[in-house]
């Protein structure tokens, strides 16, 4: 299977110049604060936010080099993402991610917390200097959308009748608008026409969705090693993804469980055996893959690449993940 590190070779070295960029762009100022973001930095994640930045800042410059401000663009897209984790894994109470501990079981949750913060300033502030006013919107709407879907997840808790497109929008607000608008910002930087831009906001936005659906079914099943984190614990926490949803379509008596909040023996593994006995996972995966056809459809507005190439590779690597 085609690894997300040999899909990002046309970006190799720009990825290199962007992990050693992050922590100069992070500083030592405040060593605490250093040590927490370094630790999330480190943490093994495969940089694909930003990578989709650079392959699309490439794509659009065929013929010369990305500048300067497509890889800041990356940079701070990678610097709201990793605000996201930290300030995610306070909230959900998480207790590793990626396999190591979260920088709030490493230091503490105010010191967590203060990271997140910080890395989301330097963000604003990095972002403000790129000097476009529809690039900082752009952003800028992503930090907001962003704690919507961290306010949306915490009041739908257990709630057995949200739906599925109250799901979508959750999930578009915590993982596809990132992907979504950066692409959009990429375009922006690289002078193309609106109608261009918003074709690659659409990528963003559909292959972000994909992602998003494919996380939520391997919480179902992978184990805890390949997740870095307990198997079924979005569903444990009360967070009702789409293969619980679909599941519910069958069983009624799945929303009893979850109301109750798994309260008696059992519950839970009598929801997880529900789950996997209904068609929720299948149709879970047409979801994905119908949103990944989506994505691969907005790229015809780039001029063939080996960049676009790795675009359309990656639509598919996405899908790959749960086989």
């Amino acid at each position: 299977m085609t690894s997300a590190t040999s899909l990002f070779a046309p970006v190799e070295t720009d990825l290199k110049l962007l992990t050693k960029n992050l922590r100069n762009l992070v500083g030592a100022r405040h060593p605490i604060l250093y040590a927490a973001a370094e630790h999330l930095f480190d943490a093994g994640g495969k940089r694909i936010r930003p990578a989709i930045v650079l392959l699309l800042s490439r794509a659009t410059l065929p013929s010369q080099d990305i500048t300067a401000k497509h890889r800041r663009l990356a940079e701070i897209t990678e610097m709201i993402h990793t605000a996201s984790l930290v300030h995610d894994d306070v909230v959900d109470e998480a207790e590793v991610r990626r396999g190591v501990p979260t920088v709030h079981s490493s230091f503490t949750n105010r010191v967590a917390v203060l990271a997140g913060d910080f890395l989301f300033a330097q963000s604003s502030w990095y972002l403000a200097n790129l000097d476009n006013l529809t690039v900082v919107k752009l952003l800028s709407q992503v930090i907001m959308d962003l704690a919507e879907g961290e306010i949306q997840q915490g009041l739908n808790r257990f709630d057995a009748e949200l739906s599925l497109e109250a799901y979508l929008e959750k999930s578009y607000f915590k993982t596809a608008s990132l992907i979504a608008n950066s692409a959009k910002a990429a375009g922006v930087l690289s002078d193309l026409p609106e109608t261009a831009c918003d074709q690659l906001y659409d990528y963003g936005r559909n292959l972000g969705l994909a992602f998003q659906i494919v996380d939520d079914i391997l919480d179902f099943t992978s184990s805890d090693e390949v997740l870095g984190k307990p198997a079924g614990s979005d569903l444990k926490s009360g967070n009702l993804t789409a293969p619980v949803l679909y599941a519910l379509e069958e069983n009624p008596f799945l929303a009893t469980l979850i109301e109750r909040e798994f309260a008696e023996s059992g519950d839970f593994d009598q929801a997880l055996a529900m789950i996997h006995s209904s068609r929720g996972i299948e149709r879970s995966r047409e979801l994905a893959a119908q949103h990944a056809r989506q994505a691969l459809g907005c790229l015809q507005v780039l001029s063939p690449s080996e960049s676009r190439q790795a675009l359309l590779d990656l639509s598919e690597y996405v899908l790959r993940r749960l086989y």
